[in-house]
Order: structure tokens, then C-alpha cells, then sequence
């Protein structure tokens, strides 16, 4: 291989490493936000109520797509 190619895919491959270090930095940014984000919200009133109203709702989505899988495979 020439050495301008051989320089050529260095450069690129350091480039790639600088945007994955990049991304990396983000993605922790955006844990922490996340992290923090729930924290707040566990601190609000009604909190417990509030989850408890969620895990009804996913209970009863959940027995309708069920519901729906069942009739689908009997179609099949």
C-alpha cells in the first residue's frame, strides 16, 4: 500500500475516533439529564399515584394486544 493511503485511513480513523468520543460525552450528558429528569419527578406530589395509574393502563394495553395476537393467529 502507499503511504499516502496508508496516511489517508490513519487520519480517517482518527476522525472516527473523535466522533465516537463525541458521542460518548453526549450519551452521558443525556443519562445525567435523564437521571436528574427522574429524580425531580419522584420528588413531585401524587408520585406513587401516578405510576400506579401507569402500570393499570399497560396492564389493560397489554391484555388488548394479547386479545389482538390471539384472534390474529387463529386467522393465520
Amino acid at each position: 500500500m502507499k503511504e499516502s493511503k496508508l496516511i489517508e485511513m490513519r487520519n480517517k480513523i482518527e476522525t472516527l475516533g473523535g466522533v465516537a468520543n463525541q458521542l460518548i460525552r453526549e450519551i452521558n450528558t443525556i443519562k445525567q439529564l435523564a437521571v436528574g429528569t427522574l429524580e425531580t419527578i419522584k420528588l413531585m406530589p401524587d408520585y406513587d399515584k401516578a405510576i400506579e395509574q401507569l402500570k393499570e393502563k399497560a396492564g389493560k394495553d397489554s391484555s388488548k394486544e394479547q386479545k389482538l395476537d390471539s384472534v390474529g393467529e387463529d386467522s393465520i
